[in-house]
């Protein structure tokens, strides 16, 4: 573990020796030179190279590591090759990948004295590879060769017939994995789709053909998948046709738009328009994150309101990949920085027994950050973390930010303030300093059940008045309003521990929240009764329609049994009815009111 090591690297003599030592142990021995924007020309720039561009997160390039590991090897063991391997990182270097025509994983490129020559289609096997590389390997000079004097026979021999050459196998060639190659949508069936994710980031619209706002984002879903030509693999899947797929995905409403990378999912809740969709889908297929010196760091958090920082051992490719796959889900905000400078690790205090950290900056502050994640055998800790840290210690909940703040899936709890006009400076100054006092309490009580992230925010009453006051109640007036939303519930609380209405300070509203972790806050509903009726009874058929779908002969068996069940009983109720009666009185009035 590096971050164990530092503390005992004093000398750079040390310091060195040690970083060998961890880069040896950590690569294997097969493995080939890997290669980044700072020294990718200069290496390339004598001789011959072979490059393969490959992601961690490509299923290919993963199958495809030991051929590469074995094709490396066989030339690495020759005195003069005549060629050189390297590999390059395209998750961390994208900018190189895309500058150099990277259209897929793994493509491999040929290069003469830092030139591009020719890119690599044939079949990935290591006889084909090692044939390709043979052909276009130079090396500098030849072993020589030694005389060799053979004893003349007494007998010349016989010529030997002319034997008929075997014919050479063809290989077709596999042409390397493009995304998006005709900037189509391409319409998935239960039978394609798990193989189309499998070959690479995917925006898919789950949609029925009846549905409006499906016919209204047909045309700019075609017009996206032609801007994300060779960036994404856009695709739709038509629920009619494939429910039980539909079913699968989690998909309760049409459109439903889901993105997936590196196997895992999230929903795109933003806006259908365009511009937003063409935003949302440049920002996912950037790479996630970009190494950075220890100098440039303060800079960054200056610049960006919230800014993640990934520390690290020099040859821990593995802690890169790990987070570099779950931060993929946040799209690029908050941004993800990786360095591996031991004055970071010493001036953070990072702890030496865990193998990376990862460091949230926030409000533009670098002295301190607000919370730091060490490496855990967890699978989805990393990635709670992440979503809990995203965003700043306040904001604006604008129409831009709604559904990152209230849908997110930490289910935060969100302190929502009414600010009239000309108040929004004032609450936003007075409401962050209430987030960090927050924060620090939470640190404090980290690890207790039942508590849950909060996020402070503050609304524009002008701009939203109508909507708060349908949503929350808030009604117009001169002073700020406060509540706190438990969106994903459609719940509100307006009062804090003391049954009073919640203020704009630190106690008012900390009583609040503790009373709502207790469980002893009375909570109030966003929707009205007819909202919520109307709601179970959808909830309702949605449950009978799934359950008609997943068993529709038990459910058939069950609405037959219930059908003979009642048309029984009526019967024996009119025949009791007649039974009772004398055959002359069947139908007097008798002592009935009408």
């Amino acid at each position: 573990m590096l971050l164990r090591l530092w503390p005992r690297l004093q000398s750079p003599l040390s310091l060195f020796v040690a970083t060998l030592a961890i880069q040896a142990a950590a690569a294997p021995a097969t493995a080939s030179k890997v290669l980044n924007p700072d020294n990718f020309q200069e290496t390339i720039s004598e001789g011959v190279w072979f490059i393969e561009y490959f992601s961690p997160y490509c299923a290919h390039c993963r199958h495809f590591a030991p051929t590469w590991n074995d094709v490396v090897e066989h030339f690495e063991k020759q005195a003069d090759p005549g060629v050189h391997l390297a590999q390059v990182n395209c998750a961390l270097n994208g900018d190189l990948c895309s500058e150099k025509g990277v259209t897929g994983y793994p493509q491999m490129n040929l290069y003469r004295n830092g030139d591009f020559a020719d890119t690599f289609t044939a079949t990935r096997t290591f006889d084909i590879l090692v044939e390709y590389l043979v052909k276009h390997a130079e090396p500098s000079g030849s072993p020589a060769q030694e005389a060799i004097v053979e004893e003349q026979p007494l007998v010349e021999p016989m010529p030997e017939p002319p034997s008929t050459p075997a014919p050479e196998p063809v290989h077709t060639p596999s042409p390397p994995i493009v995304l998006n190659p005709a900037g189509e949508v391409n319409s998935l069936t239960e039978q394609t789709f798990e193989r189309f994710l499998s070959e690479g980031p995917a925006f898919i619209k789950f949609f029925a053909p009846w549905c409006g706002h499906c016919k209204k984002l047909a045309p700019t879903w075609s017009q996206l998948a032609r801007h994300m030509q060779h960036k994404m693999n856009i695709a739709e899947v038509n629920c009619d046709e494939n429910r039980d797929l539909c079913t699968s995905q989690g998909v309760a409403g049409y459109p439903t738009l889901l993105y997936y990378a590196h196997g895992a999912k999230t929903e795109y809740t933003g806006s259908r328009k365009y511009d937003q969709l063409v935003a949302f889908t440049e920002q996912a297929s950037n790479p996630t994150m970009q190494a950075i010196d220890a100098s440039e760091l303060e800079q960054i958090v200056r610049d960006k309101p919230v800014v993640y920082l990934l520390l690290h051992a020099p040859a821990d490719n593995g802690a890169v990949n790990d987070v570099a796959k779950e931060s993929q889900l946040l799209f690029g905000s908050p941004p993800v920085y990786l360095s591996s400078s031991h004055d970071l690790i010493k001036k953070y205090g990072i702890r030496a027994d865990s193998p990376y950290a990862i460091l949230a900056f926030k409000d533009n502050d670098v002295r301190e950050p607000t919370s730091i994640f060490y490496s855990s055998s967890q699978q989805d800790a990393l990635r709670d973390w992440l979503f809990a840290n995203r965003l700043p210690t306040s904001l604006e909940l604008s129409r831009d930010v709604f559904q990152q703040v209230m849908e997110a899936p930490n289910k935060p709890l969100v302190v929502v303030i009414s600010t009239p006009k000309g108040t929004q400076v004032s609450v936003a100054q007075k409401l962050n300093e209430i987030g960090k006092k927050w924060r620090l309490k939470a640190n404090q009580n980290q690890g207790k059940s039942g508590r849950r992230d909060v996020v402070f925010t503050w609304m524009d009453a002008d701009q939203w008045g109508k909507w708060m006051k349908g949503m929350y109640g808030i009604k117009p007036s001169g002073e700020p309003e406060v509540v706190i939303a438990d969106h994903g519930r459609l719940l509100y609380y307006d009062a804090d521990g003391s049954s009073q209405r919640i203020k704009l300070n630190f106690a008012s509203i900390s009583s609040a929240l503790e009373s709502i972790f207790k469980g002893t806050a009375k909570a109030k509903h966003s929707e009205n009764v007819v909202e919520r009726a109307m709601k179970y009874l959808n909830s309702g058929i949605l449950g009978l329609e799934r359950s008609i779908t997943s068993h529709p002969y038990v459910t058939g068996l069950v609405i037959a049994a219930v059908f003979i069940g009642s048309f029984a009983g009526l019967r024996r109720l009119l025949r009791d009815d007649f039974e009772d009666a004398a055959p002359d009185k069947r139908y007097e009035k008798g002592n009935r009111l009408d």
